[in-house]
C-alpha cells in the first residue's frame, strides 16, 4: 500500500533520539557549555557528512564567525584581528573542551568597538557633507582590510556614512513638495514643484535621516543579550557543516512553530537575513503582498514605516527577528516598505495587513484553451502534508483530485507548474509521481552507513496518461527536483525551464535540546536543524549542487544571479550510487523530436531575448561595486539606470493567445467568494503573460502519444 514508508524516517528519528542519545549525560550547569556539548555531540552522532573538527574547520570558523559580527569592517581594527588570531586554530580545541573563552574575548571586544562606532558616527554626522567633491565609495565590503588606526576608521565610516546621505539627499530632492495642478486632466495626479528648501537645508535633512536610522539600529544593537551574540558563534560553527544546518535560538524556535501553524497576521511574506539587508525569499500567494502585486522574491527590505508614523526605521543590519516586529502588525493597519528592487531601483510601497492564510499553497488548476483544443495547468506552490493524520488534506490527494476535475473538461494534456517551489514532504512527492506511472521507484534515499532506499510507487494505477511538462526554475529545490527528475528519468514528461533547479539535494530534521537534557535548570536551549540524509535519482545521480537541467532550457530573470545551492557556503557534495531498476515510458513515439521543436521555437522568441537581456542588465547592477559620491555624477548614473530600465518595459505588456478559465466546482465558490475570485482572476492575468506557460502548451500540442486511458485504470480512478 502506498504510505507505509510515511513514516519511517520520523520513527527512525525517535528512536535515534530516544535511544542513542539518552546514553549519555548533558548536566553541565553553564548553558553556553552546555549548548555546545548537546550541538557537537548531536552533529557527530546524526549529521549525513560529519566533518573532522580540526584546525582548518577552526579557521573557516574563525574567518566566518568575525565576517558574520563585522561584515563591513567598520568595528575591529587590525590590531583585534592579530590578536584574535592566537585562537584560529584553538577553536576546535575549545569546542571539544567547551571552552567558550575566544567567544568572551570577542564578544567583550565587539561591544567596546561598537560603543565607540557610535560616537563615531555622530561626530561625523554633526558635519554636513560635501557632495561637489569628486571622490567614490567602494561597496566591495568582502575584500575590504581592517583599518590599523583610529583616523582610518573614520575615514571609513565617513565614505559609508556619505554614501548613505547621498541616497537621502537625492531622495529629497527628487521628491520635491506636491500640488495639486487643477488644470490637469488627472485630478487626483500630484505635481511635482521645485523644492523651496535650499540646498544646505536639503543637505542637513538627508544628514539627519542617515542619523535617525543609525540610532535606531544601534538602539536595537544595544538590545542584544549575551545569548544573541552567542547564537552567532554556534551558528559560525554548524554552517561549517552544510548551509542548511542551523542552531534555533528560542526566539527563533518560536518563530518556526509559528510558521508551522500555517496562519498568522502580516503581509504575507518569508523574508531571509543577509549582511546588507533584509531579503525576500518568497511571497506566500493570496497574502496582503500578493494582492499588492509590488513586492518581488529577491528585494531587499532597507526601512519600515507604519501606515500612522513619519519616520521610518532603517532594518539594514538589523536582527530579522526585530525586523519582522515591525513588519508584521495588526490586520487592517498599514505598512510602508522601502526596498532595494532586483534590478537595483529604490522604491516604497504600501501593504495593508491582514490574515494570512496558508490556503494558497494549496494546489490549483486552470482550463487552458488554444486554437480549439483544451488542455490542463495545475500550480503546486508547496508539498504540503498533515504529518499527524495523511488522510487530511494534502498535496497528492489535491493533485489527484484536480487531474480527475481536468479530465471531465476534455483536456488533452497536463503542465505541472513547480516554479518556485521550495519542496516539502517526501512521502507526497512519491504519492504525486505514482499519479503519472504505473508503478516503480521514484527517488533513492541515503542515510550515513546505512543501504540506500528505494521509495517506490506500488499503486499500479494512472491517473493521467496523457502528455505531461514539468515547468521549473532556479527556486524549483527539494521535493520539486525529486518529482522533475523522476518524470525525467522515466521520460514520462518535458522538463521546461532553467539551466538547472536550485541543487537541494539533502533533507533536515529538527531537534528540540530541551529533550536530551533532565532536569534542565538553564532554561530554553533551543533547537538544531541537521541534515541527516540525501536525496538521489532514480538513475542514480544525486540532485546534490546540480539540479536537475531542464530538457528546453529558457531564460528568465535568475538566470545569471548566484541563486542556487552551489552559491551557498559549505554545500554536501555531489555523488552517484546505483541506479534504481526502472522502465522508461513507452507511450511518447516522439520525445526527442518535441524537445527540438521547442528548443527550436525558444531560439527564435524574441520575449525570450529580452528577457535574457534584462537577466544580464539586472546581474550588471547587483555586481556594481564603485558609486560616486559627487552628486552631480551620481545624478546622472541614476539617471542612466532609470533610461536603462526603459527598454525593458515591454516586458510586461507581452500577451500570449491563451486563454485561462476556472474549473465548474470553483466558478460556484467564486460566487459567494470574491477573494478567490481576485485570486482567480490574478493567477488567469499573469498565465496570459507567461511566455513559459505558452511554451509548455506548444508542447504539449506537439507530443503524440496513446491517450486512452485502459478501461480497468479509468474503473480505478472513479473509485
Amino acid at each position: 500500500m502506498k504510505g507505509k514508508y510515511k513514516f519511517l524516517l520520523l520513527a527512525l528519528l525517535i528512536a535515534f533520539a530516544s535511544c542513542s542519545f539518552t546514553t549519555k549525560k548533558f548536566e553541565d550547569p553553564d548553558k553556553d557549555k552546555l549548548l555546545i556539548q548537546l550541538i557537537t555531540y548531536l552533529l557527530d552522532q546524526g549529521h549525513f557528512e560529519p566533518k573532522d573538527i580540526n584546525d582548518d574547520f577552526s579557521a573557516h570558523v574563525f574567518e566566518n564567525y568575525l565576517n558574520n559580527l563585522d561584515p563591513f569592517k567598520r568595528y575591529f581594527y587590525e590590531s583585534d584581528i592579530k590578536e584574535f588570531e592566537a585562537y584560529k586554530e584553538e577553536i576546535d580545541d575549545q569546542i571539544r573542551a567547551y571552552d567558550v573563552s575566544f567567544f568572551n574575548l570577542t564578544h567583550e571586544r565587539l561591544l567596546e568597538r561598537i560603543a565607540e562606532s557610535k560616537e563615531i558616527y555622530k561626530a561625523l554626522l554633526e558635519k554636513p557633507f560635501d557632495f561637489s567633491k569628486e571622490e567614490s565609495y567602494n561597496s566591495d565590503y568582502k575584500n575590504l582590510t581592517y583599518v590599523s588606526n583610529k583616523r582610518e576608521m573614520k575615514e571609513r565610516w565617513r565614505k559609508q556614512l556619505k554614501f548613505s546621505t547621498i541616497a537621502n539627499y537625492d531622495e529629497v530632492i527628487s521628491s520635491g513638495d506636491v500640488e495639486n495642478d487643477s488644470e490637469s486632466n488627472e485630478e487626483t495626479k500630484p505635481k511635482k514643484v521645485e523644492s523651496k528648501k535650499s540646498e544646505k537645508e536639503l543637505e542637513s535633512e538627508a544628514r539627519l535621516s542617515t542619523k535617525k536610522s543609525l540610532d535606531e539600529l544601534y538602539d536595537y544593537i544595544d538590545d542584544r543579550l549575551r545569548n544573541d551574540w552567542f547564537a552567532v558563534y554556534i551558528n559560525a560553527i554548524v554552517e561549517e557543516f552544510d548551509p542548511h544546518t542551523f542552531y534555533f535560538a528560542p526566539e527563533d524556535k518560536e518563530r518556526f512553530d509559528r510558521d508551522i501553524s500555517g496562519k498568522f497576521e502580516g503581509i504575507g511574506a518569508r523574508l531571509q537575513k543577509k549582511v546588507d539587508g533584509i531579503m525576500v525569499n518568497e511571497i506566500i500567494s493570496g497574502g496582503p503582498a500578493w494582492r499588492a502585486d509590488e513586492l518581488e522574491v529577491g528585494d531587499q527590505i532597507l526601512k519600515v514605516r507604519q501606515g500612522d508614523e513619519k519616520e521610518a526605521v532603517n532594518v539594514v543590519g538589523m536582527r530579522l527577528d526585530d525586523a519582522i516586529k515591525f513588519i508584521k502588525g495588526p490586520k487592517g493597519t498599514v505598512v510602508i516598505l522601502t526596498l532595494k528592487k532586483v534590478d537595483g531601483t529604490i522604491k516604497d510601497i504600501s501593504i495593508k495587513r491582514d490574515v494570512v492564510e496558508l490556503e494558497e499553497t494549496y494546489a490549483k488548476s486552470s482550463i487552458v484553451e488554444k486554437d480549439g483544443k483544451t488542455f490542463g495547468i495545475i500550480n503546486l506552490p508547496k508539498f504540503y502534508i498533515s504529518f499527524d493524520d495523511y488522510n487530511e488534506r494534502n498535496a497528492a490527494s489535491d493533485i489527484r483530485q484536480e487531474i480527475i476535475r481536468l479530465k471531465k473538461e476534455g483536456v488533452e494534456g497536463l503542465v505541472m507548474d513547480l516554479r518556485n517551489n521550495g519542496g516539502g514532504s517526501l512521502q507526497t512527492v512519491v504519492d504525486i509521481a505514482g499519479l503519472f506511472i504505473e508503478e516503480g521507484p521514484v527517488v533513492q534515499v541515503k542515510t550515513t552507513g546505512e543501504a540506500k532506499e528505494v521509495l517506490k510507487d506500488r499503486d499500479k494505477a494512472i491517473v493521467w496518461d496523457g502528455p505531461l511538462v514539468i515547468l521549473v526554475n532556479e527556486l524549483s529545490a527539494s521535493a520539486s527536483e525529486i518529482l522533475a527528475a523522476a518524470m525525467q528519468d522515466y521520460k514520462r514528461g518535458i522538463v521546461i525551464g532553467s539551466k538547472q533547479t536550485y541543487g537541494k539535494g539533502t533533507v533536515q530534521s529538527v531537534m528540540d535540546l530541551n529533550g536530551m537534557v533532565k532536569n534542565n535548570t538553564n532554561g530554553d536551549l533551543g533547537a538544531l536543524k541537521f541534515t541527516t540524509q540525501k536525496f538521489y535519482r532514480i538513475n542514480g545521480g544525486s540532485t546534490q549542487l546540480e539540479g536537475v537541467k531542464s530538457d528546453v532550457v529558457v531564460p528568465d530573470r535568475y538566470s545569471y544571479i548566484d541563486i542556487g545551492e552551489k552559491d551557498q557556503e559549505n554545500p554536501l557534495p555531489w555523488d552517484k550510487i546505483d541506479a534504481a531498476d526502472y522502465d522508461v515510458w513507452t507511450n511518447y513515439f516522439d520525445y526527442d523530436n518535441t524537445i527540438n521543436k521547442s528548443k527550436a521555437r525558444m531560439a527564435d522568441n524574441e520575449q525570450l531575448k529580452l528577457i535574457d537581456a534584462n537577466a544580464q542588465w539586472v546581474k550588471k547592477i547587483r555586481d556594481r561595486e564603485f558609486y560616486s559620491l559627487n552628486y552631480e555624477t551620481y545624478k546622472k548614473e541614476m539617471k542612466v539606470n532609470e533610461e536603462e530600465a526603459k527598454r525593458f518595459s515591454k516586458l510586461s505588456e507581452y500577451k500570449t493567445n491563451l486563454t485561462f478559465t476556472s474549473l465548474p466546482y470553483e466558478v460556484k465558490l467564486m460566487d459567494a467568494d470574491s477573494i478567490l475570485m481576485e485570486k482567480r482572476d490574478r493567477w488567469h492575468k499573469s498565465l496570459s503573460k507567461d511566455v513559459y506557460v505558452e511554451e509548455a502548451i506548444n508542447v504539449l500540442n506537439d507530443i503524440k502519444m496513446s491517450y486512452a486511458i485502459k478501461g480497468d485504470v479509468a474503473n480505478s480512478v472513479k473509485n
